[in-house]
């Protein structure tokens, strides 16, 4: 069961998987996050590094191959955003404490990324996926995909626009949101990355950070 929150904002319940990663910049949004399935790998490559690019190759096709099974059938359901957990090396998922962004701070984090299944998925249609994109684009991590239901709860949310190593003045913000209604972080460093590095501008970067809290 989610818990609930006593506080003077109300957390809103996301209509939907494209209303549960909006947000704005400047503006704190308080949602409780249902559950949830995921296609997740794990790493502790530096983010960035060839490690963690071929993490991202194994995810999306598998998300793709879904996405056209699901339109095969008539069923709408388009690709999610990358989502990202990040933490300390040594420390468990649950810490709550934002990693080092400095070169030598990088080497000790652990991830896990995640692109949302679509609700009309089947397992028999997740695991197919996996082993058509085993067979016809072998990506060096596919062996690596697993999928996690997570029930993420209260969470505060905020849009951050520009650079990632300009995140903590955003993520200041946030947390200091949060404690202000008397509220602690729990959880890990949480990302979703609207915005294609490959496309847009660094400064000009959309990416929604999220941290789950409690009372």
């Amino acid at each position: 069961m989610t818990a609930t929150i006593p506080t003077p904002i109300a957390f809103d319940t996301p209509l939907d998987y494209k209303d549960e990663i909006r947000a704005q910049a400047g503006r704190v949004r308080w949602l409780t996050i249902p559950s949830r399935r995921y296609l997740v790998i794990d790493g502790t490559e530096a983010p960035g590094s060839p490690g963690f690019q071929d993490a991202i190759g194994a995810l999306y096709p598998v998300a793709y191959t879904l996405h056209f099974t699901l339109k095969g059938r008539g069923v709408d359901a388009s690709v999610g955003a990358l989502q990202g957990l990040y933490w300390l090396g040594g420390q468990a998922p649950t810490s709550g404490e934002v990693p080092s962004t400095t070169a030598e701070g990088r080497a000790g984090w652990r991830w896990r990324l995640m692109l949302p299944i679509p609700d009309a998925a089947t397992t028999t249609d997740i695991e197919a996926a996996i082993r058509a994109v085993r067979m016809h684009k072998q990506p060096p991590r596919i062996d690596e995909v697993w999928v996690h239901t997570w029930e993420e709860g209260p969470a505060a949310q905020i849009l951050h626009i520009g650079r990632y190593a300009e995140e903590p003045t955003t993520i200041a913000r946030l947390q200091a949101e949060v404690t202000d209604l008397g509220l602690r972080t729990r959880g890990v460093h949480h990302e979703i990355y609207i915005s294609d590095p490959n496309r847009v501008a660094p400064e000009r970067m959309r990416t929604l950070l999220r941290q789950d809290v409690e009372a």
